[in-house]
């Protein structure tokens, strides 16, 4: 793998150069060349919306679905496109057949969203959401395993989990997860906002019945580009948020599953349509090389902090990717995260978890160590550095 020196491919996005942007992980960005893509693909629709939509989507979309499956490593039929990970929770959530008394198995990092999406439903039928505490640091997947397993009951029925988590950007061991899940017969939903672009994804191999995804994140694709895959034994148990005419479809196509959720009414789909832009820029650009210079600059960005104050880290650098925490000591974390944009122009979110605070850092190829300098200045102005005694 070719060394790469950060930052690289710069030029190619949107951002505004003044600032500081160490927060790829919210919303992503999107590169010029994909964002071309995008609008062409409005362009084309709206040229001729009755030809475009009327005539050509099904094809269009099937098509953008078969490149998306191989970059993720199934099959076409196996996934659908949906605006964001959210959504394609909400679906999961609001179609299993949960009874009163059944549990619902979460950890203790999910996301916010999500994990209300999961409480919405459960209150509304009796159902208990746990969010099963997972203790830091991490050493293997078997202690992971074995924390989350305490919660395990007879009652579970589901176990929810994110690949990569948001608030503690953690590297979850699924396949060891999926694995134990399946033989105890617990079916496994999995928010994979963070992962697709941001580490290897083969979602087959991965075993899981039910995975949702960003891909206008870490895969650079425009917003509201995202997907669910459902295993094909499993697809049957979804419903569509919105019922419309793949519902009962007098066209069928290749199954139910995609006529439901590809018809949900007029929307704009050019979205869906540049994700095989973004897998066309990261081939083109050797992203694994990217991806580990990007590791390598939150490394050195998190080992610095790490010896200006001291503080313990969650994990092993193996357990993330280009997004890790920055650990700091106690303060109002909040209102540091708004000084840093008001006086510094850096963007970039605050964590308050387990009772510790820390900044979340998200390293894509844009960034540069320039970049970690005027963050690391920023902090010993605002937060001066622990000094040895010695």
């Amino acid at each position: 793998m070719a060394s790469l020196s950060l930052p690289c491919y710069a030029d190619e996005f949107l951002l505004r150069p003044e600032i500081t942007f160490l927060n790829h992980g919210s919303f992503g960005a999107c590169p010029r060349p994909v964002f071309e893509s995008y609008q062409e693909w409005q362009r084309r629709l709206e040229v001729q919306p009755v030809e475009f939509l009327g005539r050509h989507i099904s094809t269009l979309l099937a098509e953008a679905r078969t490149r998306l499956a191989a970059y993720l490593r199934t099959a076409a039929g196996n996934l659908v496109y949906v605006p964001n990970a959210t959504y394609g929770v909400n679906i999961v959530a609001r179609s299993l057949d949960l009874q009163p008394g059944d549990e619902v198995l979460a950890s203790d990092h999910e996301y916010g969203a999500a994990d209300r999406a999961w409480r919405f439903v459960c209150n509304k039928r009796g159902v208990r959401y746990i969010n099963q505490p997972i203790g830091l640091p991490l050493e293997s997947a078997e202690q992971f395993v074995e924390q989350l397993w305490a919660g395990v009951t007879p009652r579970t029925k589901v176990i929810f989990l994110s690949h990569i988590t948001s608030p503690t950007a953690l590297i979850f061991p699924l396949e060891a997860v999926c694995r134990r899940a399946r033989a105890e017969g617990i079916m496994t939903v999995i928010d994979g906002a963070h992962a697709p672009g941001q580490i290897d994804l083969a979602l087959d191999a991965l075993g899981a019945d039910f995975y949702t995804g960003n891909c206008h994140k870490w895969m650079c694709a425009p917003k509201s580009a995202g997907f669910l895959y459902a295993r094909p034994e499993r697809q049957a148990l979804l419903e569509p948020l919105v019922v419309s005419w793949g519902w009962e479809s007098q066209n069928p196509g290749e199954s139910p599953f995609i006529d439901y959720f590809e018809w949900r009414g007029t929307h704009d789909p050019a979205a869906y349509l540049g994700v095989p832009a973004a897998i066309d820029f990261m081939a083109e650009r050797d992203w694994p090389s990217v991806r580990a210079a990007c590791h390598a600059l939150a490394r050195d960005a998190r080992d610095r902090v790490v010896e200006r104050y001291g503080q313990a880290l969650p994990a092993t650098e193996a357990w993330w990717s280009q997004m890790t925490l920055l650990p700091l000591p106690p303060c109002d974390v909040a209102a540091l995260k708004a000084r840093l944009w008001d006086e510094y122009a850096i963007e970039i979110p605050n964590v308050e978890w387990g009772g510790r605070q820390y900044l979340r850092i998200s390293v894509q190829c844009y960034n540069g160590p320039n970049d970690v300098e005027r963050l690391l200045d920023a902090l010993d102005t605002m937060l001066p550095p622990v000094r040895s005694s010695s």
